[in-house]
C-alpha cells in the first residue's frame, strides 16, 4: 500500500518514512503544502499523513481542498497543535483521525493499521494473477501453497506491477512510483531488484509471469501479452 507523508520536519518525516517502509509500505514525502496537495491530487494513495502546520499550505486548507474535490483517502493528521479546538478543526476540515507529537510509533501503526483497513472496505486488498496472491491489509505473499518473503523494496515493485498487471510499466514509471523521485534511473538498480524479484516468484513455478519488454520496462502478465 502507498502513504502519502506531509510533513516539513525533514527527522520527522525520516523518522516515519523508515518506520513505514520496514512494515512494506511504499511512502512518499512532501515537505510543504504546496507539493503535498499536488502529490495527493495527481497519485493514488491508500492514506495521507499530514501535519498541521505547513508552509506554503496548510494541513487544513489541503484537507478541505481533498474532500471538497471528492478525494476520500483516509487522513491522518499528526501534529503537536493539542488544544481540543485545533483537534475539532482537524476533524471537522475531513481528516479521519488526529495523533499529537510526541507519539509512540507502535500506536501511530496502529493507527495507520486502522484507517487502511477502512479506507479499504470499498476496495478490494487482494491481488492476485495465477496462483500468485498479494495481501495488501496482511503483506502476505503466496505463490500456489508456498509463503514467499520478500524485502520492503521487493515487496513495493511486486504491488506496482501487480496494480498494473498486463501493462507494460517502464522504468522511469518504476522509479518513480517505487524509488523517491531523486532516484537515479539509468543505473541498474531497477534490473537488479527485478531479477531477485523473479528468483522468488517465478523461478521453479508455471507459468513465468515477471516479463521483459525489449526498449520499453517489464509487464507483470500470465501470458506476458
Amino acid at each position: 500500500m502507498r502513504i502519502l507523508v506531509i510533513e516539513d520536519e525533514r527527522k520527522i518525516a525520516s523518522f516515519i518514512q523508515r518506520g513505514l517502509k520496514e512494515e512494506h509500505y511504499a511512502v512518499d514525502i512532501a515537505t510543504d503544502g504546496e507539493k503535498g496537495l499536488f502529490l495527493a491530487e495527481t497519485n493514488t494513495y491508500n492514506l495521507i499523513v499530514m501535519d498541521i502546520m505547513l508552509p506554503g499550505k496548510d494541513g487544513i486548507f489541503i484537507c478541505r481542498e481533498l474532500r471538497k474535490k471528492g478525494v476520500k483517502v483516509p487522513i491522518l493528521m499528526l501534529t503537536a497543535r493539542d488544544a481540543l479546538e485545533d483537534k475539532v478543526s482537524g476533524l471537522d476540515s475531513g481528516a479521519d483521525d488526529y495523533m499529537t507529537k510526541p507519539f509512540a510509533f507502535e500506536e501511530f501503526l496502529a493507527r495507520v493499521r486502522s484507517l487502511l483497513r477502512r479506507g479499504s472496505q470499498q476496495v478490494a486488498h487482494l491481488l492476485k494473477v495465477s496462483d500468485l496472491e498479494f495481501n495488501q491489509l496482511t503483506h502476505r505473499v503466496r505463490r500456489g501453497e508456498v509463503d514467499i518473503v520478500l524485502s520492503s523494496k521487493e515487496y513495493a515493485l511486486l504491488e506496482f506491477l501487480l496494480l498494473h498487471q498486463d501493462q507494460v510499466v517502464t522504468r522511469t514509471m518504476i522509479s518513480e512510483q517505487v524509488w523517491n523521485e531523486a532516484f537515479d534511473s539509468f543505473t541498474n538498480v531497477i534490473d537488479v531488484h527485478i531479477k531477485h524479484l523473479r528468483d522468488k516468484i517465478d523461478k521453479n513455478f508455471t507459468p513465468v509471469l515477471i516479463h521483459t519488454v525489449r526498449g520499453s520496462g517489464y509487464i507483470l502478465s500470465e501470458d506476458g501479452q
